[in-house]
């Protein structure tokens, strides 16, 4: 991942990493997922998505907005 990146969310649900994924990308906004969950636990760690440094106030709106 290029410097500059932006977290601007983390769960440790897989389902909603991915519908915050699908969400960003309706809006054009890229989106990157880091899987820090343990492999052998996986209630343990949590998913990081991450915008660019421009994209992640829209990318934070967007998120509240459709309270995900």
């Amino acid at each position: 991942m290029e410097p500059g990146w932006q977290m601007v969310y983390s769960t440790n649900m897989q389902h909603q990493a991915e519908i915050i994924k699908a969400v960003l990308k309706d809006h054009l906004i890229e989106c990157v997922s880091i899987d820090k969950r343990d492999s052998s636990y996986v209630n343990i760690g949590e998913i990081e998505l991450y915008t660019s440094a421009g994209d992640a106030i829209l990318a934070r709106f967007l998120i509240e907005q459709h309270q995900l």
